[in-house]
């Protein structure tokens, strides 16, 4: 396997291991996802009994938190090392785009790699007073950023990670689109904006609660947050 398909590989596995870190924190989150672990494990020379690996609800929650920002870095330091793998000097291309591409993949890399559970932004001096940004993909102002804790809101969210790294594959690797997948409806419907999960129901379960909420002028809902529910469109 040549670098540049090693390198597609590494983004294609990164990305798989991001979603599937988010339909694992999805599972937990709503209480669907099993937490069964072995009675007795053994592994080589070790031996652990269930209770010294069974997780409670809260560890559970916590450890997916952490299994899907840690893909995020994952998919970071894929990109970040596809770069320099395929660019002789990213870091002066003529290509903005490489530059910008190279910098936030490097910034996001940096951050998690002294402290991965409570990453800072660590910006060069050089970089400071400058913005990082690719159109419709990813922004990183590093203006006043350096020291701050690491915080989605800083570059833009998960999402924007896996945009930065759909990005290189196409853009920079010139990776070929693959025929359309098929794959299976998901047995639960949801819907998410940022961390706000909505399943869609066929009836009202019969534990819910009712909560009283002034309807917006626009006929939405807020949801707090700054989250909106709004009726469906009609073709009236």
């Amino acid at each position: 396997m040549d670098d540049r398909n090693m390198h597609l590989a590494h983004l294609r596995a990164a990305e798989g291991q991001f979603r599937r870190a988010t339909a694992a924190r999805l599972a937990v989150t709503m209480g669907h996802q099993p937490l069964d672990l072995p009675i007795q494990w053994s592994h080589g020379k070790h031996v652990v009994n269930y209770s010294q690996i069974a997780l409670t609800k809260d560890e559970a929650d916590f450890a997916a938190w952490n299994l899907q920002r840690s893909a995020t870095f994952l998919m970071a330091s894929a990109v970040l090392e596809a770069i320099r793998g395929t660019i002789q000097n990213p870091k002066s291309d003529a290509d903005a785009r490489v530059v910008n591409a190279y910098q936030v993949a490097r910034m996001i890399r940096n951050a998690f790699s002294h402290n991965p559970f409570n990453p800072v932004w660590n910006i060069d001096q050089d970089c400071r007073g400058k913005l990082f940004e690719l159109q419709n993909v990813i922004r990183l102002d590093c203006r006043e950023l350096h020291g701050k804790a690491f915080d989605w809101r800083h570059y833009g969210g998960p999402l924007a990670i896996l945009a930065l790294s759909n990005f290189v594959r196409q853009n920079i690797l010139g990776d070929v689109s693959e025929p359309e997948k098929i794959v299976p409806m998901p047995q639960r419907v949801y819907y998410q904006q940022g961390d706000l999960i909505l399943m869609q129901v066929d009836e009202i379960p019969a534990d819910a609660t009712r909560v009283e909420s002034a309807e917006l002028p626009d006929g939405g809902i807020s949801l707090g947050n700054g989250h909106v529910i709004c009726p469906a469109a009609t073709n009236d």
